[in-house]
């Protein structure tokens, strides 16, 4: 397989070592070695040793989140998410991906979405269209909200409202390359989407992401693909903070207690915690769960429940055990995906709520 050798590098440092071995969490939750950053590097060294071939451990290469969580707690700087990429990106070009991403994949390239989903539900279409209007702002929701969860991309919206702000929601907002990148990585394909994407953005002075997958790729990825945005790209979160803290969006304070999920792409990439928390607690009291904010353990998420759901439940359950083990009752995150991962699990021990749910229920 052809690698760069920074990657091969990283791959021969961590193929033996057991350093993030307790930190992942698809490995948690399956309780498999193959889910460990370490297993995937010594399927990746076997296959730059010619001793098996690519197509033998993508199924596990794609078992992999890329959170981060491993990166974040090795103290030698290796980065199992960068070689677990580029797997991805070289198993795109021998055609060797497996056939689930490639349906993926022929999705985001043929419909901007990996769901292959083009219509929007007909009272968030309504909502859109009472936003369509030009504006110095744009409300830009991402594909998972959109297509996949409706009622948030609604209240969404209605928090925007709430908060005063003036803004536009595009009916035909373009696709991030947020999905692509995770899928197969740095190929042109993705930058094409990521830069189309950029072009639009740049027509507004400001541009607010609620998706924190969307922030990422937009805030932290396009400055790796060498795109600029001329526009001002906050977060939803920061947004929302600066609205709280200004008045704009008033908030009655509940004796309600409740935990933050804090999203990876905010806490660990963009290195945003505190807004999250400066908001819910103008709502409610904040308990914290244990492994927060950089330290966050991700709860799942929409893109890889198309092809691991049972994977996806455990991991989504393992969070859940989490803050049942610390006696907590509600948590609230600000992310789409995550939200949809922890209320599909069956339990009725611990409250799910999105920031929406709190802000306008």
């Amino acid at each position: 397989m052809i690698m760069s050798e920074k990657c091969k590098q990283h791959v021969d440092s961590c193929r033996f070592c057991w350093m993030c071995h307790h930190i992942c969490p698809v490995g948690n939750a399956t309780g498999q070695e193959r889910n460990t950053a370490r297993a995937r590097a010594l399927g990746i060294s076997l296959v730059n040793r010619e001793a098996i071939d690519l197509s033998e451990i993508m199924d596990n290469i794609y078992e992999c989140c890329t959170c981060g969580a491993c990166v974040h707690d090795c103290v030698t700087g290796w980065d199992p998410v960068m070689f677990t990429k580029e797997t991805r990106l070289q198993a795109a070009l021998e055609d060797k991906l497996p056939p689930y991403i490639n349906k993926l994949l022929d999705n985001c390239l043929e419909t901007g979405n990996a769901y292959g989903e083009t219509k929007l539900c007909d009272r968030l279409k309504a909502a859109i269209d009472n936003h369509s209007a030009k504006t110095d702002t744009l409300f830009y929701i991402g594909v998972d909200a959109r297509y996949m969860a409706c009622e948030q991309a609604l209240k969404a919206i209605k928090v925007m409202e709430k908060s005063g702000a003036v803004f536009t929601v595009l009916a035909d907002e373009p696709a991030s390359g947020g999905q692509l990148d995770f899928l197969i990585g740095a190929a042109n394909e993705t930058r094409d989407q990521m830069a189309a994407c950029a072009k639009v953005l740049d027509e507004y002075k400001t541009v607010v992401v609620y998706d924190p997958a969307d922030s990422k790729t937009i805030k932290q990825l396009y400055k790796e693909y060498g795109i600029e945005t001329a526009a001002k790209v906050m977060t939803y979160t920061a947004y929302l903070a600066d609205a709280v803290e200004s008045g704009k969006l008033s908030a009655a304070k509940s004796e309600k207690t409740v935990s933050v999920q804090d999203p990876y792409q905010l806490a660990r990439d963009l290195e945003e915690t505190e807004e999250l928390r400066k908001i819910v607690s103008a709502f409610a009291e904040v308990k914290e769960l244990h492994l927060n904010r950089a330290e966050t353990v991700w709860a799942g998420n929409v893109l890889m429940a198309q092809y691991m759901p049972e994977i996806i439940d455990l991991v989504a359950k393992r969070r859940i055990f989490n803050a049942t083990s610390l006696d907590i009752k509600t948590i609230v995150t600000a992310c789409v995906g995550e939200y949809i991962a922890l209320k599909s699990v069956a339990q009725s021990d611990v409250e799910i709520l999105s920031l929406e749910d709190l802000i306008v229920g």
